[in-house]
């Protein structure tokens, strides 16, 4: 009986384990980015206008602790946010970087991890605006991805030739590919 059961909750929640398999694949990007970067290059912007490192994830740490605080309950943007504050600079070192990172990823799986299936069709807001579940979620996978991806290449710039390529290193596609298709499916 055990088993059925077991098998009953995998199938109730695939759609959710691989929301969170997505989210986790992009926060492993900016963890991998974060790990060959100092303070001062997290903390660097190309001028005025731009956004260093560090200050994407203090928007991105605001925006999950908005979005991801009492979910299913309460409008996606709080009263108490100060998203204007979160684009200026107040870090002090790397270490305050990752644990408000680390902080508002964890704030986001706990209010994914118990969500199934069926609480992708019910309605949250943001900004009093009507989402379902699965719209919020996909709504904040792109939000996240996007800035995700320019920490990466913010930090791909910093370090040039001295990057540890992320994903498949230019001009290594076939070796990789040879590796992956010489495994069993």
């Amino acid at each position: 009986m055990y088993f059925c059961n077991a098998i009953f909750i995998f199938m109730k929640n695939d759609l959710i384990t691989g929301i969170i398999k997505q989210f986790e694949s992009y926060k492993t990007v900016g963890d991998k980015t974060f790990d060959q970067l100092t303070f001062e290059e997290m903390s660097w912007q190309y001028n005025d206008a731009t956004n260093s490192i560090s200050i994407i994830v203090k928007h991105m740490v605001g925006n999950m602790f908005s979005r991801w605080t009492n979910f299913l309950l309460e409008d996606g943007e709080k009263e108490w946010r100060q998203r204007d504050q979160e684009f200026e600079a107040s870090y002090t070192s790397k270490e305050e970087i990752v644990d408000a990172w680390e902080s508002g990823w964890k704030c986001l799986f706990d209010a994914i991890e118990p969500l199934n299936n069926h609480d992708c069709n019910k309605t949250v807001y943001i900004r009093n605006e009507g989402h379902l579940v699965s719209e919020a979620i996909f709504r904040q996978l792109g939000h996240y991805s996007y800035h995700i991806g320019q920490i990466a290449f913010v930090g791909k710039m910093l370090k040039g030739n001295d990057w540890q390529s992320l994903s498949i290193p230019k001009g290594n596609s076939s070796e990789y590919n040879l590796q992956k298709f010489n495994k069993p499916k």
